[in-house]
């Protein structure tokens, strides 16, 4: 298909003029040649833990220079802070209760083959709904996956071509041989690239990094051996300026290839990781909580001369706006499930109320059964954010509520002295979704 020949695209933000209240545009749309697209996902790192966020160690001059012509949501969020369930609302624009895919494994205790039937059952899941890949296919894209992939083999989510295999009898379980992308180089995606030839594509770069085994480059190791007391530490920087590095080689290729003008680069973290400093592992109220810690991350889009480089710092934005976002950069209409909006549209932004989130156990209760799993769920309107325990797997936790603009590391919890502020957010949680 010649990419010329596709229709008109009439996202006024993504043509750089003004929506007119009646629901126009204020210059005449224009044709527009469908985008690549590139979306760069990050394992297990600190919303915090970037330059262009102010880490004041971290260095991430590659990533800070994607923010520096990028539309940049410092408030940005994922639904849940564990990476299964956060990376199959990536790419379907579902919430996890909506997709089902809500716990990396099956119930802990089953036997062999009973937790395997389990695991393809969980898999199954996104047989059921849009993805991405598979939505783009429709329009003509080729698309190629890459690092971390739960869900089987990679067609089975809409993806032309692949890394992972999916195959339990041969390792295959979070991205098998995917999670070599960035750790071993990024010739697969430069390979896909050059066979796409005119054809529009989609990458899912998903690399397994800066996630353990935390095992840097040295020369990166030493540089941050002497700014830190803990070896943990300063492993856990140095795979932060690795995956920045990695990033850096994927966009100089577009640069070096003339593709860099009309690709949509989007970024964005599964989940939040906050560094022991007396082991290799992650610390509380990070990865697996509700806290910003684990849920919070940048969310980033550049596409230039179609969206204009800034950085909002008020406006909360979600995953689930990654899909209906790419869809209508590419000409396409978010489906009916989706709930997010697109990034790019400022009227939608403005209208929402409020975003969402849910968190499960790692092993589901029940596989079929969604609030079987869950732990929390949680709301943010404006500064304000509650999370609500659920019962059932949560009986001794608190209510929590946070001003997360005053007070981002959720020092005071104000649930206590607010109680008509957490009486409404936790209604506005029952009306998305009852959990039952």
């Amino acid at each position: 298909m010649d990419r010329r020949s596709w229709p008109v695209v009439l996202v006024c933000g993504l043509l750089g003029v003004t929506a007119t209240p009646g629901g126009g545009c204020t210059a005449e749309p224009t044709v527009a040649e469908p985008p690549n697209v590139v979306l760069i996902i990050g394992d297990d790192q600190a919303w915090g833990d970037f330059g262009f966020m102010g880490h004041p160690v971290i260095r991430t001059p590659r990533l800070d220079r994607l923010a520096s012509q990028s539309l940049v949501f410092a408030r940005g969020y994922v639904p849940s802070s564990l990476c299964r369930p956060s990376l199959a609302s990536v790419a379907t624009g579902l919430y996890p209760h909506q997709h089902k895919i809500t716990s990396n494994d099956p119930p802990k205790g089953l036997p062999r083959e009973e937790f395997l039937r389990q695991r393809r059952e969980q898999i199954a899941n996104i047989d059921r709904v849009p993805t991405v890949p598979r939505l783009l296919g429709e329009r003509g894209y080729v698309s190629f996956q890459t690092g971390k992939w739960w869900e089987g083999n990679h067609r089975r989510g809409g993806f032309t071509s692949g890394m992972t295999h999916g195959d339990p009898a041969r390792g295959g379980r979070h991205g098998d041989a995917g999670l070599k992308i960035g750790r071993e180089g990024m010739q697969p995606i430069f390979e896909f690239i050059e066979s796409a030839g005119d054809r529009p594509f989609f990458i899912w770069h998903a690399p397994f990094l800066p996630h353990s085994p935390h095992n840097p480059p040295p020369e990166l190791l030493k540089k941050y051996v002497d700014k830190t007391d803990s070896i943990h530490v300063a492993r856990y920087w140095a795979m932060c300026e690795w995956f920045d590095r990695t990033c850096g080689e994927l966009l100089d290729y577009l640069d070096h290839k003339g593709l860099a003008e009309n690709t949509l680069v989007l970024f964005v973290v599964d989940n939040g990781w906050i560094q022991r400093r007396d082991s290799g592992g992650y610390a509380p109220r990070s990865k697996r909580s509700p806290n910003e810690g684990g849920i919070r991350t940048p969310i980033m889009l550049r596409w230039p001369g179609r969206i204009e480089p800034r950085t909002d710092r008020e406006t909360p934005a979600i995953s689930i706006d990654l899909a209906p976002t790419i869809l209508a950069a590419c000409g396409l209409q978010a489906t009916d499930a989706m709930q997010g909006v697109n990034l790019l549209d400022s009227e939608a932004l403005a209208k929402r109320g409020a975003i969402f989130g849910e968190i499960f156990t790692h092993n589901a209760v029940d596989v079929d059964v969604p609030a079987s799993s869950l732990e929390y769920r949680w709301c943010i309107a404006g500064p304000w954010k509650l999370i609500l325990p659920h019962p059932a797997n949560e009986p001794d936790a608190p209510v929590q509520l946070y001003d997360v603009v005053a007070d981002p590391h959720e020092g005071e919890n104000l649930a206590a002295q607010e109680p008509e502020r957490v009486a409404k957010l936790k209604k506005r949680i029952g009306g998305w979704w009852t959990a039952e």
